[in-house]
């Protein structure tokens, strides 16, 4: 055997998991989900803000750089996520901390190097108040559509106990947006792979829920059926599960819908089309999926307002070249 096989296999292997770590498909949506609530535009905990590369790498209160690009040990952000479970600082202090693969992701990106692509925004993952648009250059204005008004009055149903319950045994909490709120969200991330459509089935008697989490689940098509009854529900991800075309119908029921991350499903054209009633939807993720640039036309002549993001970044201005003088 060449003894410099297995090193030269070694290197291989490493730097595969280098290139498979990318900003929009891989960190960006953990970002998304589990920092933008008490770091986005609406909050900033420790005067700390991820939502833009200029907020995240700077740093908050304690004056510490949150990314340090090339530096794994000196980024803030990552020293919070890999604290104990019972330290008061770790982050994010709900749900934590993050999965291993996660966190591996976050590390790997700033070593090498924390690429940002210039001008791209992080979406809100609860109010969602600004579209995410790539360059200020790249498109056109649009109209932002109105978010849905929660009901002041609202109190939960009585099934709503018994539903939470159902939830807890299978090892999701579902909690208040903020103190004293009626409103609730429920992130099924964490659990991954034991989630099944199974799990879903309590969904149906929590009316409050305005914010869910469903990416990297095995869930299809038949669980969504458990989301028509929640029609205050604002904030959806079903990235990296097995969600069709046929899923969709569930998904076009829910009115107040406002962001719906479909990154890495096997949707197509004839999917979002099924979309095109949501009059709150802002932001759309159709990252590696079969959408193709005519749907996205399609769906943005019909929704006026939705911000329908494919990972696609604009190039920077070329720079103009001066002519030789004469």
């Amino acid at each position: 055997m060449n003894p410099m096989k297995p090193a030269l296999a070694v290197l291989i292997a490493a730097a595969s998991v280098q290139a498979a770590v990318d900003f929009q498909k891989d960190i960006a949506p953990i970002l998304a989900d589990n920092c933008l609530k008490c770091h986005g535009p609406e909050k900033q905990k420790g005067k700390y803000r991820i939502d833009s590369k200029e907020a995240a790498f700077k740093g908050g209160k304690s004056e510490k750089a949150g990314v340090v690009a090339g530096d794994p040990d000196k980024s803030e952000i990552l020293l919070r996520v890999n604290l104990g479970k019972d330290s008061d600082e770790l982050m994010p202090p709900e749900g934590g901390p993050l999965p291993e693969p996660a966190r591996a992701k976050l590390k790997e990106w700033v070593k090498d190097g924390a690429k940002w692509p210039d001008g791209f925004v992080l979406a809100s993952a609860v109010a969602v108040p600004t579209p995410v648009v790539p360059s200020a250059t790249a498109r056109p204005a649009r109209p932002i559509p109105p978010l849905p008004e929660l009901p002041k009055d609202f109190k939960p149903a009585a099934a709503e106990a018994a539903a939470i319950a159902a939830l807890n045994k299978a090892g999701v909490d579902p909690r208040p947006l903020a103190q004293d709120s009626p409103w609730k969200e429920a992130n099924f991330r964490l659990k991954g792979a034991e989630i099944t459509d199974a799990s879903l089935a309590p969904l149906s008697g929590l009316g409050s829920l305005v914010e869910l989490r469903l990416g990297n689940t095995k869930i299809t098509d038949a669980g969504l059926k458990s989301l028509s009854g929640l029609k205050h529900l604002q904030v959806l991800g079903l990235e990296l599960t097995g969600i069709t075309d046929a899923g969709l119908d569930a998904v076009a029921s829910l009115p107040n819908l406002v962001y719906l991350n479909l990154y890495g499903t096997k949707v197509t054209d004839a999917g979002i089309a099924k979309l095109a009633g949501l009059k709150h939807l802002r932001n759309l993720y159709v990252w590696q999926t079969q959408v193709t640039p005519e749907g996205v036309k399609k769906l943005e002549a019909a929704l006026p307002g939705v911000d329908i993001n494919t990972g696609w970044v604009a190039p920077a201005p070329a720079e103009k070249k001066e002519e030789p003088k004469k």
